[in-house]
């Protein structure tokens, strides 16, 4: 049987594409939602229909109770633990610093990087026991690669997640334990589709395949690096922006 897959913010976007692509290659999924969304039934009802079990878990990964609750939820209805875990959960609070407040600096920091912390604490001590573990997280061009005006909380957080994993994939690889990230460029998304179109246009112009990702592009990449071929990877930011940084 394969390991149990969890995938945060997994209701849409990157994070929808990267539990069902998981399901295709055979995981049990544990979707995960945050307490402002509806449950996301239609995603899970998607997920079953290719064969392998799913069920969606709530909680805010800012939020150290909840995220703990999430994971002994998850280990008595599959009756293992996680083996795969995907920090996808995301948000942005996009304005100069000049105008940011407090509070969104907070919020996408919580979400974004202490998120990925939290998660990745709670599922860790078991794939050390078992002896193997797949953690990739979700980071972005922007804030590792590239910057943008507006979005200092946000590429602070992403470039936060890239120190995260390579400091992680040295504590934890000679345990069987991979650790890396994906940095995506402009995927076609809820999110992306605020900014404005002057934004965009100037993004597409600076991407080298002319066109912008799908979550699919990101979906792919992510179920390699859970596979076994992807055993010797570790450590790694893998960039996937259609050349928008190079």
């Amino acid at each position: 049987m394969k390991p149990i897959a969890l995938v945060t913010g997994s209701s849409r976007g990157i994070g929808r594409a990267i539990a069902l692509r998981l399901a295709e290659d055979g995981y049990p999924i544990a979707v995960n939602y945050p307490p402002i969304e509806e449950e996301p039934t239609q995603v899970v009802e998607e997920i079953k229909a290719k064969g392998v079990e799913c069920k969606a878990f709530v909680a805010d990964v800012s939020d150290s109770e909840q995220v703990s609750a999430m994971f002994k939820a998850i280990k008595e209805h599959f009756g293992q633990p996680v083996g795969v875990l995907v920090n996808n959960a995301g948000i942005t609070r996009d304005t100069l610093l000049m105008r940011l407040k407090e509070s969104d600096w907070d919020m996408v920091l919580g979400i974004n990087l202490k998120g990925t912390y939290l998660c990745t604490k709670a599922a860790i001590r078991d794939m050390l026991k078992t002896g193997w573990g797949r953690v990739i997280s979700v980071s972005s061009v922007v804030g590792t690669v590239i910057g943008n005006p507006g979005q200092t909380n946000y590429a602070a957080s992403k470039a936060g997640v890239k120190g995260f994993t390579m400091s992680l994939a040295n504590e934890v690889g000679q345990k069987g334990v991979t650790v890396n990230a994906v940095a995506p460029g402009f995927i076609e998304t809820e999110m992306t589709a605020k900014l404005p179109e002057e934004v965009k246009n100037r993004m597409l112009e600076a991407t080298a395949l002319k066109r912008f990702g799908k979550p699919e592009d990101i979906a792919e990449v992510v179920a390699f690096l859970a596979s076994e071929k992807a055993g010797y990877i570790t450590g790694q930011l893998i960039v996937v922006d259609g050349g928008l940084s190079v």
